[in-house]
This record gives structure tokens, sequence and C-alpha cells, in this order.
């Protein structure tokens, strides 16, 4: 059988634990940047093109099933297994506020203009945080039908669309009648849904299918079964003329958008992936896996044995500033992950 060919990984240690959720910020004045959530309980900032690690947040006492940047890459956010969502400072690491809930988060969203922090977990109960007043009480949208697993913003921050972990389908919640206006209808639990970078459509994974719906009317564009369960998929931001998928088989897939035939085939993770995503400008994509490992790939390169692959420091590691964002950062006091971190965990369930 003729080899495919894939993309040469830069590989980003420092986690210890598996990754389980990669989310890229938009591409800034800075460029851009990669937040990863792991089980080790702490998030990590890197730079989104060259995989160098910015440093870590710390504070969490479970595992963080969900991390994200605010349009800006000004701020970042977690949801954690410690009963808590975070609000971070970017630039220095500083914990802003921590936003208490009553069981796990798993999930977490900064809205398009900034203001406004959605969050979502096993209460089964959508927040949102006024970030301009984080001591107020939040706003509770409705009751979902199951523990949430997935929450994002779309038409200008006044919809948001959850999964959830034991229920099919997504449903989209219009924020001014508080109510869920559409059901998008899977056979199996969403483990994974992402709004495209131009608002067209909503890239969903339930099983081992991928599924794309159009963001605005909400039809069934096109659907894919994949190889096998698949956790994440993403759809190439800039021409949207590729997707990823991966999942139980320890590979990262790609495929044609129009045909669905499959393209690329990118070995190298040592366990199963939980999560993978398009960079802003569609040259890179990540993945990020039970091996505790983040890796980039690079689009168009050949394929390399796994010894081949570059490795990017973590947070062992000198930090390398190679470009003026990074240094910038590091300069501004981004907190620094111990080496070796161990200790007891909050226990932390598969929800």
């Amino acid at each position: 059988m003729e080899k495919r060919k894939a993309a040469v990984p830069l590989v980003c240690h420092g986690h210890s634990r598996p990754v389980v959720d990669l989310f890229y910020s938009p591409i800034t004045p800075d460029g851009f940047f990669l937040i990863s959530a792991s089980k080790d309980s702490s998030p990590m900032l890197r730079n989104g093109e060259t995989g160098d690690w910015i440093g870590t947040f710390e504070g969490h006492k479970g595992a963080v099933w969900s991390s994200c940047l605010d349009t800006n890459a000004l701020r970042a956010a977690s949801a954690s297994a410690d009963f808590s969502a975070k609000l971070w400072d970017a630039l220095t690491g500083d914990e802003l506020h921590s936003f208490e809930h009553k069981h796990i988060v798993r999930a977490c969203s900064f809205s398009e203009d900034t203001h406004l922090l959605a969050t979502g977990g096993l209460e089964k109960i959508l927040r949102i945080f006024d970030l301009n007043r984080p001591d107020a009480l939040p706003r509770e949208v409705g009751n979902s039908p199951g523990s949430i697993r997935t929450v994002a913003w779309l038409h200008s921050d006044q919809t948001i669309l959850s999964s959830c972990t034991d229920t099919s389908g997504v449903r989209l919640w219009d924020l001014r009648s508080g109510k869920i206006v559409q059901t998008l209808e899977t056979k199996s639990p969403v483990t994974s849904a992402e709004v495209s970078q131009d608002g067209r459509y909503i890239t969903t994974a339930d099983g081992s299918t991928v599924k794309f719906w159009d963001a605005n009317h909400f039809g069934l564009v096109k659907s894919y079964y994949m190889p096998c369960n698949v956790e994440s998929a993403s759809l190439e931001p800039k021409h949207g003329n590729k997707l990823i998928a991966g999942g139980e088989d320890m590979w990262v897939h790609v495929f044609d958008f129009h045909t669905g035939e499959e393209i690329g085939c990118n070995k190298g993770h040592h366990g199963p992936v939980h999560c993978v995503r398009f960079s802003p400008g569609g040259e890179s994509y990540a993945s990020g896996s039970e091996d505790g490992t983040i890796r980039i790939w690079q689009i168009g390169l050949v394929n390399h044995e796994e010894n081949d692959s570059v490795p990017r420091n973590g947070p062992s590691g000198k930090v390398k500033a190679v470009a003026d964002e990074v240094t910038r950062k590091i300069e501004s006091g981004l907190h620094i992950g111990r080496e070796g971190k161990t200790g007891e965990r909050d226990k932390a369930t598969d929800a």
C-alpha cells in the first residue's frame, strides 16, 4: 500500500497527564497563541506557530477539562473538576477571578466581544458570567437535558450551542429568550463542536461520524463516516477545503472537505487523540493526546519517522524566545510551571 504523506510534527512536552482540550487564539498583532487543558490541573500557553512554551497557569486543584483565550489573547479561562472556572491574565499568568460552581465544570467559552464567559458542566446548567462585574451572580440559561460537554458562541453572541456528555445532539440557545431554538440531531453524544472562523459551519464529532451544519439555517450540509470513533474534528479556516479528525486509533486523519476522501494520516501519538484544532491561518494544526503531548503538524510537509519529530521545550526546559511576542509575554512574568510537579489531585472522573 502506498505510504501517505503527512506533516512533520513539532512535539510539545510539558503536561504530565492527558491533554483533553486545545484552543487557538485568533491572529493578533503579536501573533497567535495556543492554550491546552490537561488532567494535570495546569493549563499551558504556547506560541501557536512554533509550539514554544510561554508559561503555565497555576491554581486549579483538579483536572482541567477546557481552556480558551479571548479574541485579543489578553485573558484566558479554564474549566475544572475542582468545581470552578477561572479567569486569568494571559500576559502575567495572574488569576483574575475564580467562578465557583457546585459540580465539575467541563466547558468554558469567551463571547466574541470578550465581555462574557459561558460555562457548563455536570450541574446541567449553562451559565453566563459578566466579566465586567465578575462578583455578580451569573445568568442561568435554561436547564440542559444532560451534563454539558461543550459550549460555543455564534451569531454575534446572540446564540450559544452546547452538547452533552450523556445525551445526543447539539442544542442552540437563544440568549434573548433563554430557550432552545434548535437541536441538531446526532446518533451519539457530541464530543466536539466547533463554529467555523467565517461563521458558516458548525463542525461536530459524534461516535464515528463528523458532521457539518449550516450555522444560520441549521441544515445538515455534509456527514462523513470516520475510520474509527473520533473525539474531535476541525475545519480548515481559510479555504474550508480540509478537515481533520482524531480519536481512539491514535492517528490524526486529514480529509478533503468536499469529497470526504482521506488525504493524509499522521502517526506519532502513543494514546488516543482527544482534541484536534486548526491554527487560525490554516497553515498548521494541533493534536492533544492521552500520551500527554501536543503535536503541531505543518500542512504539506513530508512524513518522517517518529524519531525525526522536532521536540519543543516544555516547562522543564529554557523558554526559547523565537519571536517578539513570545519575548514580550515572557518578560511580563507569566508564571512558570515547576519541573516534575507531583502530588495528589482532586479526584476527577470522565463525565
